[in-house]
């Protein structure tokens, strides 16, 4: 049988689960491939209008991923892999300016660039949280900042007046001293690859709610992981004691409720222009170890 391949994805739970032997404690026969590493971060810059969607297309190695729960339901729908339904996750997440900027309130955002990464979280995420204050069209996204990193470095270097950040760079921005101008916090999902051994997958949950414990106990303990994730150019200025624990695994179901007003969601707010939301089949789409 082949060995469960686990990559980290911008979280700590993974790192924690390794670094402390809970896959191992499981019984779980794996590999962890760090394919995110703390080097120039040009992993993540795939150009204009790349995504989460466009990954999950091309295809992802590991046996479990993650990303915003949106393209996850619709690439499982597509049939691009399972969304597993026992479990989603929470993403602190928002929309940071400079120090000095103009821009006070979400009111003052309209017709601003804002930076997001298409089809992905920061992208329906900006969208969810600005409709309560601007019409759709006074919210201006931009996608050709890049991913995560890029448009970062852009909201540093001042290239870019308002950007949507989560994970370990939302903590460096604040940090650094830029504004959050309003938050945008979001679900993520988790989407199955291939067809893993439903005990490995069980093994492989079972060593993350450990670490998600222990993140929830001492999250201080554990901050330190975000090293792992960023560019090095980066890693003088960060300091990680001051950062939160990121994304919370939360073992509830991502209900067939949920997943249904989520595509109607989508829907409406024309996110795909071609309006292909793959089949829309609930049992079709997801995976339970339940």
């Amino acid at each position: 049988m082949a060995k469960f391949i686990i990559e980290p994805h911008f979280r700590l739970q993974e790192w924690v689960a390794e670094e402390k032997g809970y896959f191992k404690d499981e019984g779980l026969d794996y590999e962890f491939h760090e394919l995110v590493r703390s080097t120039d971060g040009k992993h993540h810059d795939k150009g204009d209008k790349v995504g989460a969607m466009q990954s999950l297309e091309a295809g992802r190695k590991s046996d479990v991923s993650c990303a915003c729960h949106w393209t996850v339901n619709v690439a499982a729908s597509k049939g691009h892999g399972k969304l597993y339904g026992d479990l989603y996750s929470v993403s602190p997440a928002g929309i940071f300016v400079a120090p000095d900027s103009k821009i006070k309130t979400p009111a003052d955002l309209a017709g601003v660039p804002v930076s997001v990464g298409y089809q992905s979280g920061s992208h329906y995420a900006t969208i969810q949280a600005l409709e309560q204050f601007l019409k759709p069209e006074e919210i201006n996204l931009v996608y050709s900042d890049g991913m995560l990193f890029a448009r970062m470095e852009k909201l540093i270097d001042g290239t870019a007046p308002a950007v949507n950040l989560f994970s370990g760079p939302y903590y460096f921005a604040e940090q650094l001293g830029f504004r959050k101008v309003i938050d945008t916090t979001f679900m993520m999902a988790t989407m199955i690859h291939g067809n893993p051994d439903q005990e490995d997958l069980r093994k492989f949950f079972a060593a993350l709610r450990r670490a998600q414990r222990d993140i929830d106990l001492r999250p201080e303990l554990y901050t330190h992981y975000y090293k792992k994730e960023f560019p090095e150019r980066f890693h003088a200025k960060m300091d990680t004691r001051r950062w939160g624990p990121g994304e919370r695994l939360v073992f509830e179901p991502y209900t067939p409720e949920v997943f249904k007003e989520s595509r109607e969601w989508i829907a409406e707010r024309g996110i795909f222009p071609d309006g292909n939301l793959g089949a829309g089949q609930y049992e079709q789409a997801t995976v339970s170890l339940m």
